[in-house]
């Protein structure tokens, strides 16, 4: 069996196992064995294929790497609208009382909402801006 194939074959294995693992970092290496089968299919020599496997699996790691560094926010978990599905919903708000404290109807429930620093406490609609605990931070818009 012709080398070209050898490597086609190992990349095949390696996307199944990426299938399993999930981390993108085996389907690099694997796009780097499909780029050193097409060196061989082209009838590079072995150290030709080699390099373009280390080359594309080298730099689809560091793209891997980069993407998901890049991609998790800095916001604490309370504020961040990806963990939490409540932040920027909109309730009303009747009235507050004096420590700047209010109930809400949201989600088929009462909760216990306080008013964001810097915010005026008037009644009317307000965006969730952060859970803390079991309180809704809230703001205008």
């Amino acid at each position: 069996m012709a080398i070209q194939y050898w490597w086609w074959l190992l990349a095949l294995a390696l996307g199944i196992l990426e299938l399993i693992t999930g981390t993108f970092y085996l389907l690099v290496i694997g796009c780097g064995c499909v780029a050193a089968g097409v060196a061989a299919a082209f009838g590079g020599p072995i150290w030709a294929q080699c390099l373009a496997a280390a080359v594309i699996s080298l730099a689809g790691a560091a793209w891997v790497r980069r993407s998901r560094t890049g991609a998790s926010s800095q916001l604490p978990a309370g504020r961040n609208a990806d963990v939490l599905a409540d932040i920027g919903e909109r309730v009303q708000v009747d009235a507050w009382d004096a420590s700047g404290l209010a109930r809400v109807q949201y989600r088929g429930t009462q909760w216990t909402a306080r008013i964001a620093h810097g915010q005026t406490p008037e009644p009317g609609e307000f965006i969730i801006r952060e859970v803390v605990g079991n309180q809704l931070v809230l703001s205008r818009h």
